[in-house]
């Protein structure tokens, strides 16, 4: 949970900024328009937030065990 949890409230204030400025049916992946309904690109970038805050957070916790 060490890891987890500041990941989630990362991805919970990510999500959030990053949607406020982008709606997700303009988003274009690959040269393509996103054919996804806006939950679930919600859904999706609420998840690659909290898999790239839970990276962080074990690459950090990681590098502080290996310290001590």
């Amino acid at each position: 949970m060490i890891v987890l949890w500041p990941a989630f409230l990362m991805a919970c204030a990510a999500t959030g900024l990053f949607f406020s400025m982008v709606d997700p049916m303009e988003l274009i992946v690959l040269d393509r328009r996103l054919q996804m309904h806006e939950t679930g690109a919600y859904t999706v970038g609420f998840f690659a937030f909290w898999l790239l805050g839970i990276l962080s957070s074990g690459l950090t916790a990681l590098l502080v065990q290996k310290a001590h």
